[in-house]
């Protein structure tokens, strides 16, 4: 329980890209000793990159490292439940990425698994470390917008890196499923975790029904038992590259927080350059590139602070719990677009199913 805490990290694409880099930022704390993905070339181009020692093309080798203290799963969905299993029962412990998993008894049983096995399950959910959301919410918990009656999260960009997120028998659904995982948590989180009510969501394929059978537009509100709604906005149809950003009002107050706009630097360029911001297509004409961008989004503290919980020096703030909230949102969402109207909670799915076949039916 001393020294830096030793990290696995499952996948090699973007998301395991952003873990490396997020833990290389906090590296007081925790360091990333080995990589484990069966994509050829993958996991040791990402080894190169960040100096991680130790490749793997079997996760389950890789947990036969002993020195291993915490896995990270930045892996398809399907995979989540299963590997979070077989992490817990060798010990480790789990930051999972979202959503927590494909079904509620996958959740369930991941929750429980971790708990019998003393490990942690923490739950990737970088919202609730973005600077500007957290100061957001501080402002709130210290009185200054009275009391809040609507949060507002939206996240849109013209659809994931991955081919897997298109393919909801792997990802389980389409935009709601990526993204509006994060509304909800934010909104969730931001209310001090106040009880779920009831959803009702609008979704649909406009733009990219060739390539997917899920929604790349949806639109969610959310009752809580404290009397305030949260609205989430999701898109994977808007064009001109990642739009994130949040609003807060009470009957005292207002605040709204652009992810991107105010950490960018507005550029014209008629030759384009380099990389502007996460899913920009391009860099000619109008754009808008970021700085710190990882740490504007929060990944790097979200990194140190699961380091920090492994070792025992600060409490979980996003856990598999929370993940577990998320899903049977997730789930109330899609079956309320199915019927066009509110579902309450809580809400029990038909058993197996994924979130998606209850919009497809």
């Amino acid at each position: 329980m001393s020294g830096k805490v030793k990290v696995g990290i499952i996948g090699s694409q973007f998301e395991a890209d952003i873990h490396a880099a997020s833990f290389q930022i906090g590296s007081e704390e925790a360091e990333v000793v080995a990589v484990a993905s069966p994509t050829p070339g993958h996991p040791e181009t990402l080894a190169r990159r960040y100096g991680i020692p130790r490749v793997f093309t079997d996760y389950r080798q890789m947990l036969l490292e002993k020195d291993i203290e915490l896995v990270t799963i930045a892996a398809p969905n399907y995979l989540h439940a299963q590997m979070t299993l077989d992490c817990a029962r060798a010990g480790k412990h789990v930051l999972c990425e979202k959503p927590l998993a494909m079904t509620i008894e996958e959740a369930d049983e991941m929750v429980d698994v971790c708990r019998r096995e003393g490990v942690l399950l923490l739950y990737a959910e970088e919202l609730f470390f973005t600077p500007k959301y957290v100061k957001a919410k501080e402002m709130a918990d210290q009185g200054a917008f009275g009391r809040v009656h609507l949060v507002k999260q939206s996240e849109r960009h013209f659809g994931p890196h991955s081919p897997w997120f298109w393919d909801v028998g792997r990802s389980g659904g389409g935009v709601f499923m990526d993204m509006g995982c994060h509304g909800i948590a934010f909104c969730y989180w931001f209310l001090n975790r106040s009880p779920i009510r009831s959803v009702y969501c609008q979704m649909g394929t406009h733009v990219h029904g060739d390539k997917t059978r899920g929604e790349d537009e949806s639109l969610c509100i959310l009752e809580f038992e404290s009397g305030a709604v949260g609205l989430v906005e999701n898109s994977w149809a808007h064009r001109g590259g990642m739009d994130d950003r949040v609003e807060v009002h009470g009957e005292g107050g207002v605040t709204y927080a652009n992810l991107h706009m105010g950490n960018a630097l507005p550029t014209y360029s008629e030759y384009g350059y380099g990389y502007a911001v996460e899913k920009a297509p391009g860099t000619k004409g109008w754009s808008y590139p970021v700085f710190e961008e990882l740490w504007n989004y929060g990944f790097p503290q979200e990194m140190r602070h699961f380091a920090r919980c492994v070792r025992g020096k600060e409490e979980p703030i996003a856990t598999g719990q929370d993940g577990r909230v998320v899903m049977e949102a997730l789930f109330a969402g899609y079956a309320s677009a199915a019927k066009g109207g509110k579902v309450c909670l809580p809400f029990q799915p038909p058993a197996g199913k994924k979130p998606i076949d209850l919009w497809l039916k």
